[in-house]
Formats: structure tokens, C-alpha cells, sequence
């Protein structure tokens, strides 16, 4: 893959307030009263997190829920089920009731890289799922244990040129965005570093912290948590702007022009959801989004606030699956 071919993919777009308020102007509004739609929902709604409870993403998900659950007078109940790098719970959320009173997490593990990564999946994620709305992105961290001698991105480059396969990066799985990450960083920069997957982060941060591998493009909260810690250091994010929580820590892109991979999480459901009840989710989505403790509480978990009407979230899956696929097929990841 060239760096052309990746500066010409679709970017990530993160959705400030004024983009939000713009965007809910020209997008889905919410059904009149007296259409389809309009009531939702009449009892309470059940959310598929579809990755453990007490990760980020989990955390995430418990927050729009509760607001959710403010705005609309019912609880909104989450329900893990986790497995497979997310196929598990978005199996589950593709053979619900298409009534809307099952959605769950759109993410883009299951959504744009599982489609490459796996021979099969129990779901087809262009006819099974209506995909309703984006609710955040959460780039990744580049950091190095405490013995790299390398300070910048730029050293860290020449390091690895000058000692070719000597250097590993961890992960938290093939085909992850952590594992992504570091496969852009070795064909963006050129270099031959070694991919050690894990089955999940705290593994992963056990062996790095100890020094068995060298570097980690892991999930902001805890990667900057062991860097102001001094246990690490953080060297750079993949995301296209540097993070709120540490702005002072540049970006992959200063360095090497088209690098971004941020992870993102939204609102999916069965196919089939009657499209009013579709752009009613949607709707309330957003006017959650634009709360300002739940902006605050996403910053605070190293997320960005990134609302979509259900039209823009299926294209960014998409535009996300075409954009990964060269990448894992490089990285050799394949689960059979």
C-alpha cells in the first residue's frame, strides 16, 4: 500500500459542538408525532456491548446509555456479549427483533476489519445490520518501554532502519487497530519490526512494561496513564489532531504524512428497523452527544464526541473496510 493510496482514503472526521449543531440541521430529524417511530421507545431498550464489561469502549457505551435512558425516560440496559474480537455480540445484535427495542455497538473491529480478517463471519454487515448513528473515536498511542533510546518518532525511525527485525511492537490481538497501527508504521516508514500479538491489552502492557517487547500503539487512557506515570514514554497518536488529554504529544501524521487510524464506536441494530425508528435513534443520539457531560466524560476516557446521521455511518464502515483491507492482507492475519 503507498502513502498515496492512504492520504486518498476517506479521513475520520471528529464532529465538534458547532459541527454537531450544523450537522443535525441538514440530517435525520426526529418522526412527527403520529408516525412510525415517533413513540420510541415504549419500554425499556436493550444495548448489545459487545466486548467485556469495564473496557473502554464498554465504559463508553454505559454513558450514552445512561443519557439515553434521561432523555427518553427509559432504561436503556446493556448487555455484554463478548467474543471474537466483537463477531460474537454483533451476531447477536443482527438476529434481534428488528422493532428497535434491541440495538447495540457498531465497531470497528467487527465492522471494517473482521470482514478481511476472517474467511467467515456469522453475519454479512452490508445486509444484516441497519447501521443509525456514530457516537466517538479513540486514536491510539505510540509508546516505548523505558530502554529504547529513542525520544521522537524520528529517532525511533532511524533506530529500527539501523537494526532491522531487532524491534517487536505488541498487540492486542491480530487484526486489531493496535495491531494496525503498528503494520502502517512499518510500511509508512519503511522499516522491518516484528509483530507479537497477545490475547488482549493488559497481557500486552505486562511484556512491555517488562521490557520482552519494545513499543505498543495501545488505547490513549492507558498508554498516557503509564507515560505520566513514567513507566513508558509516549511518543506520538494516530489520530488526525493531537488528543485534548495530551496536546503537547504530536501526531503520526507530523511525521509520516497519511498515518491515521483511530478507532471508533456507534449505534447499529437488525436490518430491517422500520426507518423511522432508525431516524429517532438517531436523533436522540445526537441530542445525547451534545450534553456537555457526556462530551466531558468521553474526553475523560481519551474519546472524541463523533455523531453521524445513519447515511454517514455506513459509508465511513465502509470506506473503513476498504481502507484496512490492504493492511491486513499485508500483515499476513488471517483467522480460518
Amino acid at each position: 500500500m503507498t502513502r498515496k493510496a492512504l492520504r486518498g482514503a476517506a479521513p475520520a472526521r471528529v464532529i465538534g459542538r458547532r459541527g454537531l449543531l450544523a450537522a443535525s440541521a441538514a440530517a435525520v430529524a426526529a418522526p412527527a408525532l403520529g408516525q412510525p417511530g415517533a413513540a420510541w421507545p415504549a419500554a425499556s431498550v436493550r444495548f448489545i456491548g459487545i466486548f467485556p464489561p469495564g473496557g473502554g469502549t464498554d465504559i463508553l457505551s454505559r454513558i450514552w446509555c445512561a443519557k439515553m435512558g434521561e432523555i427518553t425516560g427509559h432504561s436503556f440496559v446493556v448487555e455484554n456479549r463478548s467474543g471474537s474480537g466483537g463477531n460474537v455480540g454483533t451476531e447477536a445484535i443482527a438476529r434481534s427483533p428488528a422493532d428497535g427495542t434491541t440495538i447495540g455497538l457498531a465497531s470497528v473491529a467487527p465492522l471494517a476489519i473482521s470482514p478481511t480478517l476472517y474467511a467467515r463471519l456469522p453475519f454479512d454487515v452490508n445486509k444484516d445490520l441497519a447501521y443509525i448513528c456514530g457516537l466517538w473515536q479513540l486514536p491510539n498511542m505510540l509508546v516505548v518501554n523505558n530502554d529504547v533510546p529513542a525520544r521522537t518518532v524520528p529517532e525511533l525511525i532511524e533506530l529500527c532502519r539501523r537494526n532491522p527485525g531487532r524491534y517487536s511492537f505488541a498487540s492486542s490481538g491480530s487484526g486489531t487497530t493496535v495491531h494496525l497501527s503498528g503494520e502502517m508504521f512499518k510500511q509508512l516508514a519503511g522499516i522491518d519490526i516484528l509483530h507479537v500479538p497477545y490475547r488482549g491489552g493488559a497481557p500486552a502492557n505486562v511484556d512491555l512494561l517488562a521490557g520482552r517487547v519494545h513499543m505498543m500503539f495501545d488505547n490513549i487512557p492507558q498508554a498516557l496513564a503509564h507515560h505520566r506515570d513514567g513507566k513508558m514514554r509516549a511518543l506520538a497518536v494516530t489520530g488526525a489532531e493531537r488528543s485534548p488529554q495530551a496536546p503537547e504529544i504530536p501526531t503520526m501524521a507530523e511525521f509520516l504524512p497519511g498515518f491515521e487510524i483511530t478507532s471508533w464506536g456507534g449505534v447499529c441494530g437488525p436490518a430491517g428497523i422500520p426507518p423511522a425508528i432508525v431516524a429517532r435513534i438517531a436523533e436522540l443520539g445526537r441530542q445525547a452527544m451534545e450534553s456537555p457531560d457526556v462530551r466531558r466524560r468521553f474526553e475523560e476516557n481519551g474519546a472524541a464526541v463523533w455523531w453521524t446521521t445513519p447515511e454517514g455511518l455506513a459509508d465511513f464502515r465502509r470506506d473503513n473496510e476498504a481502507r484496512f483491507a490492504p493492511l491486513i492482507r499485508a500483515s499476513g492475519a488471517r483467522v480460518e
